[in-house]
């Protein structure tokens, strides 16, 4: 067994009462070498309230995808050039 798939098991054997302190500290571990990754897990929550016209967009786009009406992931990577 690879040590990746050893580490697999050991968060699947994980009690859910510990998966919150488990989280906190790989992202301590990693964020120590990653300035980014540091930056991202201490920025604010985002705080600043919906609008309604966010919150009208929102809900439009729901629509547009129950309606079927979305690209495919080739079709954006085409109309973006990539």
């Amino acid at each position: 067994m690879t040590t990746r798939e050893t580490l697999h098991k050991l968060v699947d054997l994980l009690p859910e009462s510990e998966w919150e302190a488990a989280r906190r500290a790989l992202e301590e571990r990693f964020s120590k070498h990653d300035p980014v990754l540091c930056a991202f897990l201490n920025a604010p929550e985002d705080d600043e309230p919906e609008s309604e016209e966010e919150r009208a967009e929102v809900e439009e786009a729901y629509k547009s995808i129950a309606r079927g009406e979305m690209i495919s992931d080739e079709e954006l990577k085409r109309d973006l050039g990539l």
